[in-house]
């Protein structure tokens, strides 16, 4: 036998152990030994090899934990890898092969949507499949955890494989049919529709996605109306031409269709009111980005558009209206009938600004300004908003940090009250089921765990749950928590924690008091004793799941099925991709049995009465697995004749599923193969009471469980009937006594070893809160308190219950006081909000006093007078100090914030002299427009430095050390405003230069912009018209124009870099500037027809630094009047010969 599958291996190594009988079939063998050599030969080779041949067994762990030496990775043949939610479809799973990537889709509610995406693609989540959410899809943390390793093949054992382990089992042929999709062989995506619920109705979409272009290029709609026996092509009805994108399905009314068309091509919709027997097609003004229908009203829709528009329609899309822009994606909800005042009302999050958003509500078809209503007075952080069945959360900037606040029933909005030393990172919603919040915190010190914590009712304060929990990183950036509850029993759940660097598994009975490891198997498959000991060794389990009832994940329990519980795992320290396993637990976790040692899918059959299993594998297979014991046995089936590339599968909606639909292809050159199978062959009866067995849920043989012990009813082994709808029982015996078991330790109390609770060092009791109303009764906390879900009766109830008191007084504590932008700073003359909150405190006794700080203040007689915030405008700039203060008969508290109000600043200049002397003190100094703006910093850049100088005050003194030209550059900052100005100033060694001031023509006021490359313009032209005029050297004048009106500016004259022997040579050129001047020899032209002259005003009163010579005698005063007149009378020759200098 060796040497035969030797012999297959070295003579034809595509053909797997399993289908050695294809080929005795002639044609078909033919047929699936071709398809084979089209798909991955250098992989089909290698993974035979290690199947076919065990001497090479120590080189398989090389090819498939890694990579084969001859071809790509077998990463690439991930099978089932998981993945999350696409925005609001849910994704289940994507099957990697060379061939291309299959991803399979649903939409909630009953109906079911299978998106396809095989045959030489890539996945590309932003480009292939569309939004569909629901009012009950609430955009929050998903229970699934992240994909699953690229490891194909890691549970592969030499012995394995499809028939390796029941060759010697009888074959059973399902009752099948197959339909091929002719003439969209190139068509690479489908969506899938199949109403279910008594509905033989299935529709699909199938297209050509460009990945090149982005775009959808050819569609085909299909319909079957005999349960996918025979499918009809329905183009012609929606128009040859019409290139569909996507297809949507009303969650209230499965008659009613929508599908939207390619909006490269068109921007329109196609709908249907009898299950897309007909359309209507509608033209559409926007481009649809998603759509949330209402939970209720079948015709109610929300369409969010790529420009962050929200469109409502409330005639099932046969017309828009536009309710808001800016919505913020995501973050819009329906009203909830009995939460909210109105049905018809949105919860929409708009951003308004930078950084801030805005909570608001308002009636879909009216949301004008007058109409809408702010529950939280304040501005919150993007993308916080969440509305979730009683409650809203939303995050609010303090003092630069994240705090997480919670509305109950729509109620008044108060801080969520983690355990003091709590500092989140990051806070996920996973779960306000059973009027409860579980948050997932990552802590300051975590990076990939979170920890899970437990409120109570109201959602306000939190206690730890489970610590360590693994984390990952969803596809889209959103974060996924390893915690699975598990379906049918109310408070089981599994979560893998990190422990000392490894991933454990654990399991709670009472919703998460406590907590321990899987036991592991007591054989393996195939019957071997399995040694392990905990808490070294137990079963660990990939808790990815599929949020889709009709297909299976990683872990899958049903409702319909309760204590059944299948995933893939491994036995031993730590959870592991390795080695992979199928387990299956009929006591809801309490012992575990291997059925599979590769991977399967699971599905359930007949209400649970039932499992199937399909095998993962990049290969082509034509059998599946049936089990009428719960998986003790599988029987082995036939759904085709050929061996089929199975891309995805997809059960009849609604618990009691009898038919299935297979979706694959014989080649990746083939179109798609649907194949149907049929189960109600199998079962020849109804079941009735004989064909039942009870159980009873435990917890290691304890029964009670969450204060009541719980019998079920379930099917017994190897009985074949069909289930009615609704027929698993549960039945609940009298409710257990209570112990200390059935309660948790309530806020700031932590359990002990010894499993009390005690406060926690930072926790101090405080008796009641503002709530509470003198003369009313409030429940004073033990210390613990009652699981929200727990049935526990008498017993110890009385010793651990809150006691009934009534409300003390108490004076006031926890006060806090913020503005409604989270910000110390407000702007000149507008509103700012301040927010007060009382945590401690009798509410409606306790006055409160704001104080506004510039003279004003206002006073409410108690707490909740001020819940929407208390408003004020200030009239001036400047630093206020602003308190608020709680009073009552029994003391007060006061609370002080500092606040900045300022006005927008305009611009800022600075000032200073063109011209210094080296190592003597300058004043530089700023002016503001306008000139009192409140809290100013200033920031000074001299030359080079990349470090500034930063003052308060708009003056600095500086000295110059060096001789050359300088920058300097300033910058003025108030609140978000930042202006600059930059000045060269140049440094003489020499103490003795003149300068004078110079004034202009009226006319370049007019024309002054105020702009500081302006002036660097204008007096680079007076320069050198000054030059030309004069013949003085450029390298000793400078000019410099002022800022300001009327324009002026300041000419110096600098000593000559090699001073000559003349030692008047600066006062003669002075005068020689001067008469030039006075002649009106200095002008030039701004642009045509604009002449302008310059002139001067005076001479600068002396020289910066006097001389210490003595008088000059008689000759040097006869010399210098002699070198004016030489001077005047060149002048007079200047005018007859004089320049037009242009601007």
């Amino acid at each position: 036998m060796a040497g035969n599958e030797r012999r297959l291996c070295a003579v034809d190594p595509y053909v797997e152990q399993d289908h050695v009988a294809a080929q005795s079939d002639g044609e078909n063998a033919a047929q699936y030994r071709e398809s084979l050599r089209h798909h991955s030969p250098v992989n089909s080779i290698l993974i035979l090899l290690t199947k076919c041949c065990p001497e090479i067994e120590s080189n398989h762990r090389v090819w498939t934990g890694s990579s084969s030496p001859n071809g790509p990775p077998l990463a690439d043949w991930n099978k089932a890898q998981s993945i999350e939610k696409y925005n609001n479809i849910f994704l289940l799973y994507a099957l990697h092969g060379n061939n291309g990537i299959v991803i399979i889709a649903v939409t909630p509610a009953h109906s079911s949507v299978l998106i396809l995406n095989s045959r030489d693609q890539r996945y590309d989540g932003g480009n292939t499949i569309g939004d569909v959410t629901e009012n009950e899809d609430r955009n929050v943390t998903s229970w699934r955890r992240s994909a699953r390793s690229t490891e194909t093949w890691s549970g592969f054992r030499p012995e394995g494989g499809e028939d390796a382990s029941v060759s010697d089992q009888e074959e059973f042929h399902l009752t099948s049919s197959t339909f091929a999709l002719t003439e969209d062989t190139a068509h690479n995506q489908a969506m899938v529709h199949w109403s279910g619920q008594n509905s033989s109705v299935i529709l699909m979409l199938t297209k050509y996605y460009d990945f090149n272009s982005g775009r959808v290029t050819e569609s085909s709609l299909w319909r079957s109306t005999d349960y996918g026996t025979t499918y009809e092509k329905l183009n012609e009805k929606v128009g040859t031409k019409t290139i569909l994108s996507y297809l949507y399905v009303s969650p209230n009314n499965k008659m009613k269709i929508m599908l939207l068309t390619d909006p490269e091509v068109e921007s329109s919709l196609l709908i249907s009111l009898d299950e897309g027997a007909s359309y209507q097609k509608y033209s559409l003004a926007f481009d649809i980005l998603s759509l949330l229908f209402h939970p209720e009203q079948e015709d109610w829709i929300l369409a969010y558009s790529h420009d962050q528009k929200l469109y409502v329609s409330v005639e099932f899309g046969r017309r828009w209206q536009l309710v808001h822009d800016n919505v913020v994606p995501n973050r819009f909800y329906w009203s909830r009938l009995g939460l909210d005042k109105e049905q018809g009302m949105i919860h929409l999050e708009i951003s308004v600004s930078d950084g801030r958003s805005q909570y608001i509500t308002c009636k879909l078809q009216n949301c004008s300004d007058g109409n809408k209503s702010k529950p939280f007075p304040g501005f919150i952080i993007p993308d916080s908003l969440v509305v979730q069945d009683e409650y809203v959360f939303i995050q609010v900037p303090v003092g630069g940090q994240s705090v997480h606040y919670v509305s109950y029933k729509r109620n008044a909005f108060y801080p969520m009250k983690l355990p003091k030393y709590t500092l989140p990172k990051d806070l996920q919603i996973i779960s306000t089921d059973d009027n409860q919040v579980v948050a997932a915190i990552q802590d300051w010190h975590q990076n990939d765990s979170y920890n899970l914590y437990m409120s109570e009712s109201r959602g306000l304060f939190f206690t730890l749950m489970l610590e360590d929990v693994v984390s990952s990183g969803g596809p889209e950036g959103n974060i996924m928590i390893d915690l699975y509850e598990v379906a049918g029993i109310k408070g089981v759940f599994l979560s893998n924690k990190v422990v000392e660097n490894q991933v454990k598994t654990y399991i709670t009975y009472n919703k998460g008091r406590d907590w321990r490891l899987l036991q592991a198997p007591a054989t393996d498959l195939q019957g071997n004793k399995v040694y392990c000991e905990q808490p070294y060794c137990s079963l660990h389990l990939h808790l990815h799941v599929s949020e889709n009832p009709y297909t299976s994940g990683n872990i899958v329990s049903k409702d319909s099925a309760p204590g059944i519980i299948i995933a893939s795992g491994v036995v031993g320290p730590e959870l592991t991709n390795a080695n992979v396993s199928i387990f299956i637990t009929s006591d809801a976790g309490n012992t575990w049995r291997e059925v599979f040692q590769e991977e399967y899918s699971v599905f359930f059959l007949n209400q649970g009465g039932s499992l199937v299993a399909i095998r993962h594998t990049p290969l082509p297979i034509r059998h599946i697995w049936l089990s009428f014991d719960e998986g003790r046995n599988w029987d082995k089936y036939s759904f085709t004749s050929s061996p089929l590339y199975v891309d995805g599968v997809l059960g009849e909606p609604g618990e009691d599923t009898l038919i299935m639909t297979i979706f694959g292809h014989f080649s990746h050159r083939s179109e798609w193969q649907l194949v149907k199978i049929d189960f109600r062959s199998i079962f020849q009866q109804r079941c009735t009471s004989d064909d039942y067995l009870t159980w009873q849920l435990h917890n290691e043989g304890e029964v009670c469980i969450m204060g009541m012990k719980r019998i079920f009813q379930k099917l017994k082994a190897n009985v074949r009937c069909v289930k009615a709808r609704d027929q698993y029982i549960s039945q609940m015996s009298d409710s257990c006594l209570c112990t200390e078991a059935d309660f948790e330790c309530d806020y700031g109390f932590e359990r002990q070893i010894d499993g009390t609770c005690a406060p926690a060092f930072w926790f101090v009791h405080s008796a009641t809160s503002r709530d509470c109303i003198a003369g009313d009764s409030f429940l004073n906390t033990t210390g613990y308190h009652r699981a929200l879900s727990n049935n526990c009766t008498e017993g110890n109830l009385l010793k651990y219950s809150p006691r009934r008191q009534k409300c003390p007084s108490q004076a006031p504590k926890g006060l806090q006081l913020f503005t409604n932008e989270g910000t110390l700073v407000a702007t000149l003359g507008k509103n700012v909000t301040f927010l007060v909150f009382l945590e401690e405190g009798l509410g409606s006794m306790t006055s409160i006093t704001v104080d506004f700080g510039d003279g004003t203040a206002i006073s409410y007689v108690n707490i909740s007078s001020i819940d929407d915030g208390v408003k004020h405008i200030y009239s001036k700039v400047g630093i206020y100090q602003v308190s608020a203060t709680a009073n009552n008969a029994l003391g007060f508290e006061r609370i002080v914030l500092y606040l900045h109000v300022s006005c927008q600043l305009e611009q800022v200049q600075l000032s200073a002299p063109s011209v210094v002397i080296k190592n003597k003190a300058v004043n530089l100094t700023t002016v503001l427009q306008p000139s009192d703006v409140g809290t100013v910093t200033y920031y000074w850049w001299f030359d080079n430095k990349t470090e500034p100088v930063v003052t308060l005050s708009g003056a600095m003194p500086f000295t110059f050390s060096k001789e050359g030209t300088h920058t300097v550059t300033v910058q003025a900052s108030v609140g978000n405003t930042v202006h600059q100005d930059q000045k060269r100033i140049s440094a003489y060694i020499s103490d003795y230069f003149r300068s004078h001031v110079l004034a202009f023509s009226s006319n370049l006021d007019e024309l002054n912009p105020g702009v500081s490359e302006w002036r660097e313009d204008i007096a680079r032209v007076v320069k050198n018209c000054m030059v030309q005029v004069t013949g003085i050297s450029e390298d000793q004048l400078l000019v410099t124009v002022l800022p300001g009106l009327p324009t002026t500016a300041e000419i110096f004259i600098v000593p000559e870099k090699r001073p000559s022997d003349r030692a008047m040579d600066e006062k003669w050129l002075s005068q020689v500037l001067l008469s030039a001047l006075n002649q009106d020899l200095i002008q030039f032209t701004l642009k045509p027809g604009v002449q302008v002259n310059v002139y001067a005003t005076r001479l600068s009163p002396a020289p910066l630094v006097d001389s210490s010579d003595s008088g000059h005698s008689g000759t040097a005063v006869i010399m210098l009047v002699s070198v004016v007149l030489m001077g005047l009378a060149a002048f007079v020759i200047y005018k007859f010969k004089r320049y037009k200098i242009l601007g």
